[in-house]
């Protein structure tokens, strides 16, 4: 006799509990995330009666945290301990249309996901190619899901914000940057709606962390060097060292409660970030440079230091620059030590100093 009472499931796409009552038929709709699964009939545990579960039955390892309300359909819901927000916006049919983003969104969920153990249902994506209208990457939606990428956390969660699209510096008039402009992220409708200064970045997924927690953020866009307005930037040294500076004395309003935020650009605030035009074997898959310099060093050495995935980066990027270049070690410590505005410089940024030389890369 098959069971009268209903039964709770997980949906394996986004981790919703899902209740399955009697009657129901071969398949279930997530009210979450609209994913339809499939039921599977087998006995339950003490009584001998007939239960339904869905085609993957077992929970997430961590207990499952509810979104607060406020966020809308399609928004991932948060489980574990590692959650993440990927951004690419290509601005199609405009002038400023920009090609590979979505890749970027594509491959770092490849990275986060298989290297790192993220769960794939707590990878939230935001790029003009989703269904949900909550999902284009729009001024109102950005801030949002970096207000989703915040809620609720706890120590021990890892959290990962990723944006590829275009960046721009508009002046400070509160003279709060040490060279006069602040950095900021366009949004799809940037010219109705505006720009994301640093400012509006740091205050929401910056300050909000508490002890325990970690952000990482990859930015893959112009004068990104320290568009969330961290106060250590880390600088080559003469002697070819990455040496820590700070880069905005007496701003302790603009670190995190406690908790570490790091941040991994592709340029210097007054450079540009190109694509993978001097990089043919990557080209094929179209990422932006700082992407492809990011993933290929931290596939190429699992395990490695920030002052390592940090150098390997630049070198990458600066060996596929151009033709006209010194060939062998001779011209690979040339690269190194030699300083080049016209091209661009992965940044570290950090909300504390640490050895970059000793502390793992860790998401």
């Amino acid at each position: 006799m098959g069971s009268s009472r209903t039964t709770t499931s997980w949906c394996s796409h986004c981790g919703m509990g899902l209740a399955t009552p009697p009657g129901s038929g071969s398949s279930v709709l997530c009210a979450f995330c609209h994913r339809l699964m499939r039921i599977e009939r087998h006995r339950g545990v003490g009584d001998g009666a007939v239960t339904m579960a869905l085609a993957v039955t077992s929970p997430p390892l961590a207990p499952l945290l509810s979104v607060k309300r406020g966020f809308p359909a399609g928004y991932p819901n948060i489980c574990g301990k590692k959650r993440a927000l990927l951004v690419g916006v290509s601005y199609m049919g405009t002038p400023h249309e920009l090609k590979g983003t979505v890749n970027d969104v594509t491959e770092m969920r490849r990275l986060l996901v298989d290297k790192f153990g993220f769960p794939s249902g707590c990878i939230l994506e935001l790029t003009e190619k989703e269904g949900y209208p909550s999902r284009v990457p729009t001024r109102e939606n950005l801030l949002l899901a970096m207000r989703w990428l915040t809620e609720g956390c706890a120590p021990g969660d890892s959290l990962v914000f990723q944006f590829a699209g275009h960046g721009v510096q508009h002046v400070d008039l509160n003279d709060g940057e040490v060279d006069g402009y602040n950095e900021a992220l366009c949004p799809v409708d940037f010219e109705q709606s505006g720009n994301i200064l640093d400012d509006e970045i740091n205050e929401t997924i910056v300050r909000p962390l508490g002890r325990g927690v970690k952000l990482h953020a990859v930015m893959d866009t112009c004068h990104s060097g320290t568009v969330l307005d961290l106060p250590f930037l880390c600088r080559l040294s003469r002697t070819g060292y990455w040496q820590w500076e700070n880069h905005y004395p007496g701003g302790n309003g603009k670190r995190p409660d406690g908790g570490l935020v790091i941040s991994i650009s592709g340029c210097r605030d007054d450079q540009k970030s190109a694509d993978t035009s001097g990089f043919p074997e990557s080209a094929s898959i179209g990422v932006g440079a700082m992407m492809d310099s990011f993933i290929q060093a931290v596939e190429a050495e699992p395990g490695t230091t920030y002052g390592r995935l940090l150098s390997a980066m630049r070198a990458r990027i600066r060996d596929g620059h151009g033709s006209r270049r010194l060939p062998g070690m001779l011209g690979s410590y040339v690269r190194r030590m030699t300083a080049s505005s016209g091209v661009q410089e992965p940044q570290l940024c950090s909300s504390e100093i640490f050895d970059i030389y000793r502390k793992p890369f860790l998401l």
